[in-house]
């Protein structure tokens, strides 16, 4: 029997996949471990992947999206060991997770389930690495915010148990489906995962079976893991507050009492429909908000010229009725808005020539239409000015944007990114070459090495253990860490080391041509990939 069968239900992540498996390999020395990757159907490569680079790795390739439950479920049946250990493949283990947790189950009977301390891609704890069983009143209080304005509350903070320290051992109600070690024999008394979830709330509903055994539930946080969250699924997406919410009402129907089921449910669908209409909102605002910002400078442009006309070129300040700034006028701004955006000037890092043609064809239009309708036929010199005035508005309002998003007035051209690699001097200019080859806007102002000897090399910055200075001195925004070179453990430390929520940090896998980091708790990842041209996600 083995010690510890680890399982990573995989689905269109083959980077963050490889990027697991190679730190698997490396924790995977001290403990006697088989792993299984369930691959639920992926198109982007993943099983060739694990073939070609993990043969070690038991593949199971399902031809259709089985879910997480089912697909978990399918790997247990098949391992032997004493622990199992369920794992997400947007995650990076340090080199000593794997025995520090078996040891602590082995010294701990009573514990039926483990988790450890998980960070973010920018090296900040996540409050989800220990949680409480969602109540009613927990969920209540989460839901309408008591939870986050009272976070360290014991009656409001129940949720992620903001009133125990990060940092100490407790046992807890919730383990997070990331990383969740599991005693084998206690899911032999208890069951499987519950195949009625499809994707969420299964990590609940067993954590819950398990303490219903008479068993504990631990939080760990002597060891680390960084967790990429999101990666399979967008957790800010409609479609996830839609599938996790239902999933805790699936999880209340089977284990509270009628009454409460139903509160819990009544809870549930109030938080749906606000969470959907907030996630509705934020996604028109900030899709929309340059395009009312432009639409109520030009009219306030068109407001001043009105009137100048008026008083300067008809001498006669009611030259013009009421109506014409209160409807026609609005619609000359939003036919120029309406060309803006056809010929891309509402695109990221959209140039001076997208503003320009989107004006210039607007403003042909307008003068087009007015000769067809003689109640609304003004002058064509307004018009015309107004066309020129709208061109200089918008190139205004794109210049406060691009000095306020990069640092200068430069329309269209994003400020490089700061880049510092941290590596053997080998491993550093290998990727730094691959960089130069790509479209990435990135400016690599040198290496950063583990090793004193290597500092006076041309092209280093400095020494390691001086990184928090260099990031300073340097105006560094982005960190880029060879694993080939330093190891996870090490990585993790750096991250939580450097306190500055401006910084970046990415990784790179061993003999990888990709880079992988995220710059949000609750974004999806990204990468930079050397051998494909794709947009990253940054």
């Amino acid at each position: 029997m083995k010690k510890l069968s680890v399982i990573i239900v995989n689905y269109n992540v083959c980077h963050f996949l490889e990027q697991a498996l190679t730190s698997l390999a490396k924790a995977a020395k001290h403990v006697d471990v088989e792993v299984f990757v369930v691959d639920n159907n992926s198109v982007d490569g993943s099983v060739e992947m694990v073939n070609e680079k993990f043969p070690w790795v038991k593949l199971i390739a399902n031809k259709h999206n089985q879910g997480f439950s089912k697909a978990n479920n399918q790997a247990i049946r098949e391992s032997n060991a004493e622990y199992i250990l369920l794992l997400n493949p947007d995650t990076v283990v340090e080199e000593d997770t794997l025995s520090k947790c078996c040891q602590f189950m082995d010294e701990h009977p009573d514990a039926g389930g483990l988790g450890v301390k998980m960070l973010d891609g920018k090296g900040k704890f996540l409050p989800e690495s220990k949680r409480g069983l969602p109540s009613p009143w927990v969920a209540f209080y989460k839901i309408f915010g008591f939870a986050k304005l009272f976070p360290k509350s014991r009656k409001f903070g129940r949720y992620h148990l903001g009133f125990l320290s990060p940092d100490e051992i407790n046992p807890i109600d919730v383990l997070s489906g990331a990383y969740m070690m599991l005693r084998s024999s206690v899911l032999d008394k208890i069951g499987l995962l519950d195949e009625d979830y499809f994707m969420y709330g299964e990590d609940i509903d067993l954590s819950y079976r398990i303490l219903k055994s008479g068993h504990k539930n631990y939080y760990y946080p002597e060891t680390r893991i960084i967790h990429y969250k999101g990666e399979s699924t967008k957790r800010t997406s409609i479609n996830y507050v839609f599938i996790f919410y239902k999933a805790m009402i699936i999880f209340a129907q089977k284990h509270f009492s009628t009454k409460n089921a139903g509160i819990f449910a009544v809870l549930i669908n109030t938080a749906i429909y606000l969470r959907a209409g907030m996630a509705l909102m934020t996604g028109f605002v900030q899709q929309t908000w340059l395009f009312f910002t432009d639409a109520f400078v030009m009219y306030a442009g068109m407001y001043v010229l009105v009137n100048f006309w008026e008083r300067h070129i008809k001498s006669d300040s009611d030259f013009y009725p009421p109506e014409y700034l209160h409807y026609i006028v609005p619609v000359y701004v939003l036919v120029w808005g309406l060309t803006v955006f056809m010929y891309g000037g509402y695109k990221p890092l959209a140039k001076f020539y997208h503003i320009l043609a989107g004006i210039v064809i607007g403003t042909f239009v307008i003068a087009a239409f007015s000769n067809f309708f003689d109640a609304y036929r003004f002058s064509k010199g307004i018009i015309v000015f107004g066309g020129m005035l709208s061109i200089l508005a918008l190139l205004l309002v794109r210049a406060v944007v691009q000095f306020i998003q990069h640092g200068n007035v430069k329309i269209g051209d994003g400020r490089k990114k700061r880049v510092a690699i941290i590596g053997s001097y080998e491993e550093s200019k290998r990727i730094d070459e691959l960089l130069k080859d790509t479209h990435y806007k990135l400016n690599v102002l040198g290496y950063i090495t583990s090793n004193k000897n290597d500092v006076t090399q041309k092209g280093y910055l400095g020494y390691l253990e001086e990184l928090e200075k260099l990031v300073q001195l340097y105006r560094l925004d982005e960190i880029i860490f060879c694993s080939k070179d330093v190891p996870a453990h090490r990585i993790i430390e750096w991250m939580t080391r450097v306190d500055n929520r401006a910084v970046d940090f990415k990784i790179v896998p061993d003999e990888s041509n990709f880079i992988i980091g995220s710059n949000s708790s609750n974004k999806r990842g990204d990468f930079y990939s050397l051998n494909i041209e794709l947009n990253i996600l940054s």
